[in-house]
């Protein structure tokens, strides 16, 4: 079963259009008209500065935050632990203020969160070097959704770090809970997200 929602895989192979990144994938005429009509998924690609799988990953991001959509007034998550004030797609703590947000502050915002979860990632993973776009990328969106700390002490990393790589993979779908009036319970967006990125760390797009 198919557990990577359509409109994430249209953006990611918009993405991968736009960079050039394509091969293998059959020519879609209707997805190179939505990546250049994307503002976002453009921007992602020009960015020459940043690595195959970070940009992946704010294209991952983008999707499970906002489906895409330019958020630039700052709300309160009421779902977040916490009730974070929140802006963008889905930032919240140093940066964010009540004040409007353009597209490319969010940008400057998303992507210097993204460097240093990507960073953490090839801290604590062992065997970086020989993972895939794929992979790389959901271990970057999971450590900026779930923070360092979470991945540093998961079941995710111990089995990564043994050579486990489906293993890890596989440890996705049980990160799909928040706490909802001080109870956890599963969440509908989470467990998208979740499910989602087990696929595309397990088989790619």
């Amino acid at each position: 079963m198919n557990k990577i929602p359509d409109a994430l895989s249209r953006g990611l192979l918009a993405l991968m259009l736009l960079t050039g990144g394509a091969g293998g994938y059959v020519y879609n005429e209707s997805v190179h008209r939505e990546a250049q009509r994307n503002e976002y998924i453009q921007a992602v690609a020009e960015d020459l500065h940043s690595s195959t799988e970070l940009r992946v990953a704010m294209v991952m991001g983008s999707f499970y935050e906002s489906s895409y959509k330019h958020i630039g007034d700052p709300y309160i998550d009421k779902l977040g632990k916490g009730q974070p004030l929140t802006v963008c797609n889905g930032i919240t703590g140093d940066g964010v203020f009540l004040r409007y947000y353009t597209p490319t502050d969010c940008y400057r915002l998303e992507k210097a969160r993204y460097i240093r979860s990507e960073a953490a990632a090839k801290r604590l993973l062992s065997f970086w070097a020989g993972y895939n776009i794929w992979q790389r990328a959901t271990f970057i969106d999971f450590i900026h959704n779930k923070g360092e700390g979470a991945f540093a002490s998961s079941t995710m990393r111990r089995k990564a770090n043994a050579g486990d790589i489906v293993g890890a993979c596989r440890e996705n779908p049980r990160w799909n809970k928040g706490t909802i009036n001080g109870v956890s319970m599963a969440l509908p967006g989470l467990t998208i997200r979740a499910d989602a990125n087990a696929q595309l760390c397990e088989g790619g797009l």
